[in-house]
């Protein structure tokens, strides 16, 4: 936390109260929590994004359909680099059931009405419009992660603060108590 606050709390010193053991103990375990638990909160959210589309797409199925109207024009995403935007288009095909199909599905971008390309469906034969990639199933893995991690890094600084607020109160408390006595009318009169 803040290296000048930290004292090693297992070391005890004529001046050091017990405030100040509690908030260098304090600050030892928020430390290690943050160090441990932020990681482990990220990796944990992260695999369970990952797993959580594995299931999803194990139960896709490809299936190839018509294009029924043409796609609108690409637009070019970066200046130079080539890349275009992937389009959508209304497509038809046939469901595992037999039933003829019609819905919305990305396509290449060049593709014209009557062209067939491959679709994605999932366990009911419906189409699906975004199916993604595996990278970007991994830049979503990571962002969830690094946001679980963030959170809980914060979550456990936030108390650490909380802690030192108390841990302040009390302090002033006490040393207004010792200002008192010292202070007392009784004291004034004898040295």
């Amino acid at each position: 936390m803040i290296p000048r606050t930290l004292h090693r709390p297992w070391r005890h010193g004529p001046l050091q109260r017990r405030t100040d053991v509690a908030q260098s103990w304090l600050a030892l375990v928020s430390g290690l929590l943050i160090a441990v638990a932020a990681p482990v909160a990220g990796v944990v959210a992260g695999s369970s994004v990952d797993t959580a589309v594995r299931e999803q797409r194990a139960g896709w199925h490809s299936a190839t359909a018509v294009v029924t109207k043409a796609p609108p024009t690409a637009i070019n995403i970066g200046s130079g680099s080539g890349a275009v935007a992937p389009v959508h288009a209304v497509v038809r095909w046939t469901a595992p059931d037999g039933t003829v199909r019609t819905g919305e599905a990305t396509v290449p971008p060049t593709t014209q009405a009557g062209d067939r390309t491959t679709v994605w469906l999932d366990r009911h034969g419906a189409v699906i419009r975004d199916p993604g990639t595996p990278g970007d199933t991994l830049v979503e893995g990571v962002a969830i992660g690094t946001v679980a991690a963030s959170g809980t890094g914060l979550a456990v600084f936030g108390a650490y603060k909380a802690g030192v607020g108390l841990l302040n109160r009390r302090r002033y408390a006490q040393w207004e108590r010792e200002w008192a006595e010292l202070d007392a009318p009784s004291r004034r009169d004898h040295p």
